[in-house]
């Protein structure tokens, strides 16, 4: 297996609607997975249900990575993560990324700090939305 990195999980997470989610997640994410995004901890049935709820809200979006390095089964990046919901309102988030790779090259556990830049108030919450 190929290592995965932010590009390809967030494309098919969220912007490949024809993708089943389940199949995306196990592309990406080991069964162990864990992530904590701005102090919230989610195993991998509670970032599940997070991805569930961002494609209920999103109808299309792009990411732009800015800053990524990999060293061995380290991955860290900065990313900003443009997302446009049903209703047409725009969201921009930058997000601060450091992980942990499994040796088959999918993510094992993410810790990651987010930045509203673009959207309203509101939006902060969309990186640990349920």
């Amino acid at each position: 297996m190929t290592a995965t990195d932010i590009t390809r999980a967030i494309n098919d997470l969220l912007f490949t609607p024809g993708l089943d989610l389940a199949e995306a997640v196990e592309r990406h994410f080991t069964p162990d997975y864990r992530q904590r995004t701005d102090g919230v901890w989610s195993d991998r049935a509670g970032f599940v249900e997070h991805m569930t709820r961002l494609r209920s809200l999103v109808s299309s979006g792009s990411i732009e990575v800015h800053d990524e390095l990999r060293d061995g089964l380290r991955y860290a990046d900065r990313h900003t993560v443009t997302v446009t919901r049903h209703d047409g309102r725009t969201t921009g988030i930058e997000v601060y990324l450091f992980a942990r790779l499994a040796p088959d090259g999918r993510f094992q556990r993410v810790e990651e700090t987010t930045l509203l830049v673009t959207g309203h108030d509101e939006d902060r919450n969309l990186g640990h939305i349920r």
